[in-house]
């Protein structure tokens, strides 16, 4: 798979998950998912947070086009979601082990929502890799 359509897939991926985390985290899932005045940082880092979005828009991108040639937006939004819904289980259950703020409910919560972002991702990434395909 060309680089440049990788890297251009990643960052269409990383600015949806950015959009995407703002109206579900930011918006629609605001109370339930705030974390207690002690630990959380106000303001927010907004540029930690958009690189982070990016990195999970390349972590996608290279998924598909390097390794499971996917490249429809279908297939995209199906490896999306099992993906997302892997990395969310897989942090939200750590989180839950060690830490008093989270609860079982927002673990579930932050899964379902989680696997709904990376679906979306994952079918933007995938759309990108295959446009104009030859």
């Amino acid at each position: 798979m060309n680089t440049n359509k990788i890297l251009l897939s990643a960052l269409a991926g990383g600015v949806a998950y950015f959009f995407l985390g703002w109206l579900v985290y930011g918006i629609l899932l605001q109370g339930m998912m705030e974390m207690p005045a002690a630990i959380a940082k106000e303001p927010m880092e907004m540029w930690a947070m958009a690189i982070s979005c990016l990195v999970y828009g390349l972590l996608l991108a290279v998924i598909f086009g390097h390794w499971a040639s996917i490249s429809t937006l279908m297939t995209g939004a199906k490896a999306g979601a099992i993906i997302g819904a892997l990395v969310a289980a897989y942090v939200d259950f750590s989180f839950f082990s060690m830490y008093n703020f989270i609860t079982l409910q927002s673990v579930i919560v932050d899964i379902i929502a989680a696997t709904a972002l990376s679906a979306i991702t994952g079918g933007v990434v995938g759309w990108v890799l295959g446009y104009k395909k030859a």
